[in-house]
């Protein structure tokens, strides 16, 4: 008998195809119905319905019900990072067309990992955030979380965030992200979410339909200039 985790039973939870674009599909932090993640997966409804039962018993996701409609969601967001690391380690994505070169530009420029932000722009943030003296990094992305710094808390308060709200979080505060498409960190935890919904808050970001792509705005480029120096330079496909 083993006493270590069962990894076995996760992986091939994971591992078949139809159930991993469905968890990819849910990366973005939001609750689809099954009709959306049997178009993701390109599987029938009858298929997707088999296999979200599955994830759902092996704990991976968890269901709402609103009148007749049933919305998936990742069970929590140790889920989420889970995915996001395995990520690292798989095959990158591989262009068959130039519409498909245009949303693989996209994704890495900008996404939602989870509730945070992740791509270009959420190491453009976490770098600016750095640089700025907001958070310290004492030993270069090895560290288990960021440090929140006095200055940092301050500059928090100007945009309605309260430091002492995000250390209440069972979460952690600051974390470390290491991001697949930019193999740098992007910033996680209680704050990495409290940024990205006052970005979504203030329009400086936008979603992408179908997605978890995220479409930097012509107010969120200004305005991330303007307060944290961040010269951000993509090409129309990434604005799609």
């Amino acid at each position: 008998m083993s006493i270590e985790p069962d990894l076995s039973t996760i992986a091939a939870l994971i591992g078949e195809p139809a159930r991993a674009a469905m968890l990819s599909a849910l990366l973005g932090g939001q609750a689809l119905p099954a009709s959306e993640l049997a178009y993701r997966a390109q599987i029938t409804p009858q298929t997707a319905s088999s296999h979200l039962h599955k994830l759902i018993d092996g704990g991976l996701l968890s269901v709402t019900t609103t009148g007749r409609h049933r919305y998936y969601r990742l069970k929590n967001v140790e889920v989420g990072h889970a995915l996001e690391a395995l990520a690292i380690i798989a095959p990158p994505p591989q262009r068959k067309s130039r519409h498909e070169s245009a949303e693989i530009q996209a994704i890495r420029f900008a996404r939602t990992c989870y509730d945070h932000l992740a791509g270009g722009l959420g190491v453009a943030i976490t770098e600016a955030l750095l640089h700025q003296g907001f958070l310290r990094d004492e030993n270069e992305g090895e560290s288990e979380n960021f440090e929140l710094t006095p200055k940092g808390v301050e500059w928090l308060r100007t945009w309605e965030i309260e430091a002492e709200t995000l250390h209440k979080s069972r979460r952690a505060v600051a974390r470390p992200c290491l991001d697949w498409s930019e193999r740098r960190y992007h910033l996680a935890g209680a704050l990495g979410a409290a940024i990205a919904h006052r970005l979504f808050e203030r329009k400086w970001i936008a979603r992408v339909p179908e997605g978890r792509t995220i479409r930097l705005t012509e107010l969120g480029r200004d305005q991330l200039r303007r307060e944290l120096g961040i010269e951000l330079a993509f090409t129309p496909e990434q604005e799609i």
